[in-house]
Formats: C-alpha cells, sequence, structure tokens
C-alpha cells in the first residue's frame, strides 16, 4: 500500500510539474509598446518571410497571392497542418493588437493562450526584431480581407495535444543565433535574414525524432518532410558556387548549371526577386560563413 501510495504520489507530482513546464510563455509585459509599425517597410519583411507562400490560398497567382486566406496543406511525420487565415478579418488576425501578433509570431502563442504548432515557424521568427514584427503586421493589416475559415489540422494522438507543446519549446525554442563568432555586417545581415525572417534551417535542416532542428548539421539538409525526396545540402560541403551564382539562383530561379528551381523553393525566389540585390547577396556571403557538413 505504501509503494501503490508513493507511486502515486509520484504521478501526481510528474503532471503538476508538466502541466507548469508546458504552460505558454508569451513575451514579457510591455515589449511591443511604444513601437509604431511602418507599412512600407513591412512589405519588405512580408516577402522576406515568405508569409504569402503558406498563407496564401491554394493555387493563388499574382494578386491572388496577397489574399492570406490560409488552406494549404503541409503533410509531416506528426500529421498533415493547414494554415490558417492570417488576413486582416475577423476570420484571420483582425482584432488583433500588435502585442498578440508578436505572441503568436516570436513564442506560438496564441490570443487565447493556446499553443500554435511549430509548423509555423515562430522557432525561426523568434529571432526577428520587434520593430520588423510591429512593420510587418503594419502591412498585413493593408492587404485585402478574407471571410474564409481556418481548417483544423489533420494528426493523431499524441501530437493533437496542443499543451504539450510547452514542453517542445522548452527544448527547441532557440536562445541564439546558430552561427556566431565575428561576423561582418554584410555576413550579419545574411545570418538575419537566413536564421530568423527566411526561415532557411526550417527546411534545410535535419530533425530529430521530435521534430526539433539538428543544430550540429546545420543547414546539410535531409528527408523531405512531406515524405517525398530531400531536401539539398546548402553548406559549403555540397553548395560550392561562388555567393555571385548564389546571388544569380535567389533571384533568377537559374542554377549555373541553367537548371531552374522547382517546388517550394520557387516561392523563395519569387520572395527574394522582390527585395533588393544586396539583401540576396548578404545571404550568398552567410551561407560561405556556415560549417561544411557532409
Amino acid at each position: 500500500m505504501r509503494i501503490f501510495t508513493g507511486v502515486l504520489g509520484l504521478a501526481v507530482v510528474g503532471a503538476i510539474g508538466a502541466w507548469v513546464l508546458s504552460a505558454p510563455r508569451p513575451l514579457p509585459d510591455g515589449a511591443t509598446a511604444g513601437l509604431v509599425g511602418e507599412a512600407t517597410r513591412g512589405e519588405a519583411v512580408f516577402h522576406a518571410a515568405g508569409c504569402a507562400s503558406c498563407h496564401m490560398a491554394p493555387g493563388s497567382t499574382g494578386a491572388a497571392q496577397l489574399v492570406l486566406a490560409g488552406g494549404q496543406s503541409f503533410p509531416s511525420a506528426f500529421g498533415t497542418f493547414v494554415a490558417p487565415n492570417i488576413s486582416p478579418s475577423e476570420a484571420g488576425i483582425g482584432g488583433w493588437t500588435l502585442a498578440q501578433f508578436a505572441n503568436a509570431v516570436q513564442r506560438g502563442v496564441s490570443p487565447d493562450g493556446s499553443h500554435y504548432y511549430p509548423a509555423f515557424p515562430y522557432a525561426a521568427y523568434a529571432r526577428m526584431e520587434l520593430q520588423d514584427l510591429a512593420d510587418l503586421k503594419a502591412f498585413i493589416d493593408t492587404l485585402p480581407a478574407s471571410d474564409a475559415p481556418s481548417l483544423p489540422h489533420d494528426l493523431g494522438f499524441p501530437f493533437n495535444i496542443r499543451r504539450s507543446l510547452g514542453l517542445w519549446k522548452l527544448l527547441f525554442l532557440p536562445k541564439d543565433w546558430v552561427i556566431a563568432g565575428d561576423l561582418t555586417p554584410q555576413e550579419t545581415r545574411g545570418r538575419y535574414l537566413a536564421e530568423a525572417l527566411a526561415h532557411c534551417g526550417e527546411c534545410h535542416t535535419p530533425r530529430n525524432l521530435l521534430g526539433g532542428l539538428d543544430t550540429g548539421r546545420w543547414l546539410a539538409g535531409g528527408p523531405n518532410p512531406s515524405g517525398q525526396g530531400t531536401i539539398p545540402n546548402i553548406t559549403p560541403a555540397k553548395l560550392t558556387w561562388s555567393e555571385e551564382e548564389i546571388v544569380a539562383y535567389l533571384t533568377t530561379g537559374f542554377t549555373p548549371e541553367f537548371d531552374s528551381v522547382g517546388g517550394h523553393m520557387a516561392h523563395v525566389v519569387e520572395n527574394f526577386a522582390r527585395l533588393p540585390e544586396s539583401e540576396a547577396a548578404a545571404v550568398a556571403a552567410y551561407l560561405k560563413r556556415v560549417p561544411p557538413t557532409p
């Protein structure tokens, strides 16, 4: 009986501890106080972060890509995630405060206090500057509204238990930059673009069994989360293009061998083509500083 009582007590203590540790952790109160967004600057952040690439409706082209109605599906080993409506409507993020927006983007915490799944790359956006977040929201608020309802994810047990994501965040939310050291201003800008805004690591870095990035093999490629094909290694071990060739690829979609970009990378090229060429050059300089990983 004593053994049973002891085991039960430990189980209760463990459950309470897990509940506390898995609680959402929003930004500190007042983190966004005094910030005023500017939509023109936010447009560049929007394209660098690839917001439309995931949140436009399936099959959208042209101006329709700026209607962030959601609905695209992203299959993975954990189930299928569906991008939500983030347009400035009541069905999207209309009425959200900047603080609520910042908590969603940087901490993966919804306005109602629940966890978002890390298919939304807040683990990368956690490195964003708060002013960029304010500018991004100012731009999204100028876009067309859509009343399309956000569709639910298709996840099985235990991945449908959102509370468990608090423990995932404790393990895998970043606390620093992956590539540290004495970087040039251009390389530093490239790091900000690659590790934060453009979230390159989310696709190009292999993951462990819990879905966390294996940062020891940063940008070394791996299986496509959809189960179809692989994502290439873009460290200097495999990506041997010159910086000029990387810039040309990011802005035109053509490789040095005159192959053309395909898949989701085509959206990345579309986005970089809308930015000053200096942004692609910064990413190219950063990629040359990444340790070569076979």
